[in-house]
């Protein structure tokens, strides 16, 4: 009997010891799955919008907008296709807030030049505003190369949104232009007209610098040139 009861005792601290090394190995699964949720939490929301948009900047400037899709987007982020879609309704969407963000970097990058600033002549003014936006657009190759090339071609929605893009750096330089006008550093002429003229050089320049891959350190070098050439055209600074 007694060895009876002692392999029963035996038997019974066995099942308990299974029982106990059960319950910490699902206490230890609950810890690790909270632990993993945890984790996931820990990305707000605007961190998650940001590593999209940085995806998607990345993969348009890769493979071209018309050829991307969002399970390339999703791909390069890691995240399932239904959290995209929690930020964005389309890969449209995402182009048109890159696009959006990039143009308030630009106009960031611009100050208002005033002519009785002793400490800060106008042409060192002039030069300043070249190099902000030679440098946004070189920072952020990928968005110039995007806009200048990869999106040419694209629907006609997100064609609009370029056009109207492209229509606010033009009037934006076009009162840039005509300020200057008033303040007769800028020679006569119609100042949209000129304004165009300035894109254009400026849309080249840059085609030019992304396509030969060439860095923000290369901002310093194309400023000069540019400044000098609009020095031979419109630009009435003096040294």
């Amino acid at each position: 009997m007694a060895t009876a009861r002692a392999s029963k005792s035996s038997s019974s601290s066995l099942v308990a010891s299974g029982t106990r090394a059960k319950k910490g190995a699902k206490t230890r699964k609950r810890a690790t799955s909270s632990k993993t949720r945890s984790g996931a939490k820990s990305i707000s929301k605007e961190e998650r919008r940001g590593q999209i948009l940085a995806a998607s900047r990345d993969i348009f400037a890769k493979i071209g907008y018309a050829r991307a899709t969002v399970d390339d987007i999703v791909g390069e982020v890691g995240v399932a296709r239904g959290t995209f879609y929690l930020y964005f309704d389309d890969k449209r969407a995402v182009l048109e807030e890159l696009i959006d963000r990039f143009g308030a970097q630009i106009v960031s990058s611009i100050i208002t030049i005033v002519t009785d600033d002793l400490k800060r002549p106008v042409a060192q003014q002039v030069v300043e505003n070249i190099r902000g936006i030679l440098s946004v657009c070189l920072e952020e190759r990928a968005m110039t190369k995007i806009l200048f090339t990869d999106a040419v071609g694209a629907d006609p929605e997100l064609q609009r949104k370029l056009t109207t893009f492209y229509d606010s750096v033009v009037q934006l330089l076009t009162e840039s232009l005509r300020d200057g006008q008033a303040l007769g550093i800028v020679a006569e002429g119609e100042p949209k007209v000129l304004a165009y003229m300035t894109i254009g050089a400026l849309k080249e320049l840059l085609y030019q610098a992304v396509m030969l891959g060439l860095s923000g350190e290369s901002a310093e070098a194309l400023t000069t040139q540019l400044y000098a050439f609009l020095r031979h055209g419109y630009l009435r600074v003096p040294d």
